[in-house]
């Protein structure tokens, strides 16, 4: 029996919503589950192709921790869940047109699968379970 896909909607650029989105995505990607993640608003900047880990990530109560404690960066987790699972990445088309950048030129290089906008990724949720972070 195959699992329902998972949705994840990222919104924040608040560091622990970014990370629970990456883990949430990856775990459920590597156990078989088909994931996709639509990448909008503030969480787009964690996105931003020649940044650090220092700085693409902000505020959140454990985010002074995720930086002492060696905590696996967002980034890399969505790469794995990708690498490892199946899961594609959209770029908000709005925000996109918004910040006049190219999703080749300047965010995070494989990781997105392209832009998309709202209404079809909502579309495309309801067949599946869709959470929003």
């Amino acid at each position: 029996m195959s699992s329902k896909p998972l949705y994840v909607m990222l919104c924040s650029g608040e560091h622990e919503k970014i990370q629970l989105a990456a883990m949430v995505a990856s775990v459920a990607a590597v156990s078989d589950r088909p994931v996709e993640v639509f990448v909008t608003m503030n969480a787009v900047l964690a996105f931003e192709r020649g940044k650090s880990p220092a700085e693409r990530y902000q505020g959140g109560h454990f985010h002074e921790m995720f930086k002492t404690q060696n905590v696996p960066d967002a980034i890399e987790l969505f790469g794995q869940g990708k690498m490892l699972g199946e899961m594609k990445m959209w770029v908000c088309s709005m925000v996109l047109d918004l910040k006049h950048w190219d999703h080749d030129k300047h965010l995070t290089e494989d990781l997105f699968d392209g832009p998309m906008g709202l209404a079809k990724f909502l579309a495309d949720s309801e067949g599946g379970e869709l959470i929003t972070i």
